[in-house]
């Protein structure tokens, strides 16, 4: 009889570089208040102009300077600009080193960067080291040395590093973050995310096919901070918590090389990205998180957002909805609704009266003009927003440069377990000790 083979899963281990002296966290750093912000945008392609709209809805706002390397996408901006009554902003194209003028002008605050991804750590570190704050489009950083850069370069500089995830300030997950904070779901426990899009009729609109050839050279979850970034501020990761190691899968590749077949009659054989990857992640806390990633197969859109706990539970995609213990439910909601149960969603009348009665103290009198000005429904606007409402105001941003390393550190992460055989793979604690000393994830008011 053939005994059992015992396999052992060693971790790989991530080093974590010592803290250059002199430097100190940036954990709720604030600024200098900026009454009127002035900002240059570099990257005008796909994200760019909206951003660009969106600010000319914000007050005390400038927009100095717009770069692209297309001229077409600078002058195209600049008539937004002029739609909407500003003055026309200096324009910067050209080359792929037009960018490096705009981060040495003097009369800038803020670079808003949307460009393609092998560009947005690069630019953000220089733009840093030319005195300005800093928000980088998703994901920000594709290495753990691009990661590392930036917030040594925050620390460093003291200037703001912060990501443009939106998603975690889409409605159903600013009420559902409140929901956590207030208790409604007990200890949180379990975590899901993912970025499910079918980028079959999208490949053609990224310039240069940037995004597509990304694919091709790199294995791994490449887009996880749509789903882990909500998922991580509910878990109040690096506020009490923080990610330990991860774990990830992936299917053969099938989809892509098919349509790039079909499409151009090129035959691929060395396309490096599975067409549905999972990863696993485990906390200080003993929590667990899941995020998957799917831009090759003919799915509904999916950017799952669920929460586990001990007392609730919060979903979104492909049904929007809360599941809780009653006794979770005040006296107030549970009047005249009846056969309130776990085993199921809420009825959509209670659910209601919940996102009513906790809907985050940032989008209260903003919702109805970030609905209006829009942006993915409005949360690109209340992201804007809260952006320059911190910098005005002298107040610690809502994301900082270690949410943006922790988000985006699965790129090389998990290609590393991923050539490893699925290897548990260590995440380094980005804030090189300070983990803890935060409690929980806090928006200034």
């Amino acid at each position: 009889m053939l005994g059992w083979i015992g396999v052992s899963a060693q971790m790989i281990k991530t080093p974590t570089p010592k803290r250059p002296k002199g430097q100190t966290d940036v954990l709720r750093m604030a600024c200098a208040p900026i009454p009127t912000v002035r900002v240059a945008f570099i990257g005008l392609g796909m994200r760019g102009p909206g951003a660009v709209e969106r600010m000319t809805h914000i007050p005390g706002v400038e927009i100095v300077a717009l770069c692209d390397m297309r001229e077409e996408k600078t002058k195209s901006a600049n008539k937004i600009l002029e739609k909407a009554g500003f003055p026309k902003a200096l324009e910067f194209f050209g080359d792929e080193n037009a960018w490096r003028k705009v981060t040495a002008l003097p009369n800038v605050d803020l670079v808003y960067i949307a460009t393609d991804w092998k560009h947005h750590a690069q630019i953000g570190v220089q733009a840093m080291k030319d005195g300005k704050h800093v928000a980088i489009e998703v994901p920000s950083a594709m290495t753990l040395d691009e990661i590392w850069d930036l917030i040594n370069t925050s620390e460093k500089t003291r200037k703001h590093c912060m990501q443009l995830e939106n998603c975690v300030y889409d409605f159903f997950e600013l009420t559902t973050l409140n929901m956590a904070q207030q208790g409604l779901f007990g200890e949180i426990l379990h975590g899901e995310g993912a970025y499910i899009h079918n980028l079959e009729p999208y490949w053609k609109d990224y310039w240069n096919n940037w995004r597509l050839d990304y694919n091709k050279a790199h294995r791994g979850d490449i887009y996880a901070t749509h789903g882990l970034g909500p998922v991580c501020l509910a878990m109040n990761i690096h506020r009490g918590d923080k990610l330990n190691y991860l774990v990830s899968m992936d299917t053969k590749v099938v989809g892509i090389p098919a349509f790039i077949k079909e499409t151009t009659g090129e035959d691929l054989k060395d396309f490096k990205n599975g067409d549905h990857t999972m990863t696993m992640i485990r906390t200080e806390n003993g929590k667990t998180i899941q995020i998957q990633h799917d831009v090759a197969n003919p799915r509904p859109y999916n950017r799952m957002y669920q929460l586990t706990g001990t007392k609730g539970f919060a979903n979104k995609y492909p049904v929007e909805g809360y599941a809780l213990d009653s006794k979770a439910i005040s006296s107030d909601i549970k009047a005249n609704h009846e056969n309130l149960t776990a085993h199921s969603f809420v009825s959509e009348d209670v659910k209601k009266a919940l996102m009513e009665k906790y809907k985050h103290p940032i989008a209260v009198g903003i919702e109805e003009q970030a609905k209006k000005v829009g942006g993915h429904g409005g949360m690109d606007f209340i992201m804007d927003y809260r952006l320059i409402h911190c910098l005005q105001n002298g107040l610690p941003l809502d994301m900082d440069v270690y949410d943006l390393a922790e988000w985006c550190c699965l790129a090389q992460l998990t290609e590393t377990s991923l050539n490893n055989n699925s290897a548990p793979v260590e995440i380094p604690d980005f804030t090189r000790g300070g983990w803890n000393k935060l409690k929980t994830v806090e928006f200034s008011k």
